[in-house]
């Protein structure tokens, strides 16, 4: 398990909200810009990966108990859903790397992600 705080340090990530929750535990990891993707298979304490900028993000991260997200490509929250992610504390990172790019630092730092059950796989019956 890491902290925020050190991941954030670890790969130059820049915190644009709730810079105050940065001691929050990672258990995990998730990537993927599908919200309802997002709410059916991530799990509490994870720390999510994604290119979207909108209010809503706030709320799948604060449904789920995510961790904190970070946003990639450089891309910066709009203005509504930084002040969203402040009144919830849910910490929102930005990173310049692409989402391939971070997901392998990520692991390299041990962050993982969690194996779907064969049964739930496509394809698998």
């Amino acid at each position: 398990m890491a902290k925020l705080a050190d991941l954030a340090e670890k790969l130059d990530l820049e915190v644009r909200a709730a810079r105050g929750y940065l001691d929050n535990e990672v258990t995990g990891g998730y990537a993927s810009d599908l919200l309802s993707d997002v709410i059916a298979n991530s799990r509490e304490g994870d720390l999510w990966v994604t290119l979207q900028v909108h209010q809503n993000i706030v709320a799948v991260a604060s449904m789920k108990d995510l961790a904190g997200i970070i946003l990639v490509n450089g891309r910066e929250p709009q203005e509504d859903t930084v002040q969203k992610a402040e009144t919830a504390n849910i910490p929102i990172m930005v990173s310049r790397l692409p989402t391939f790019e971070l997901v392998g630092k990520l692991s390299s730092l041990g962050v993982r992600g969690a194996a779907l059950p064969d049964a739930t796989r496509p394809g698998k019956s």
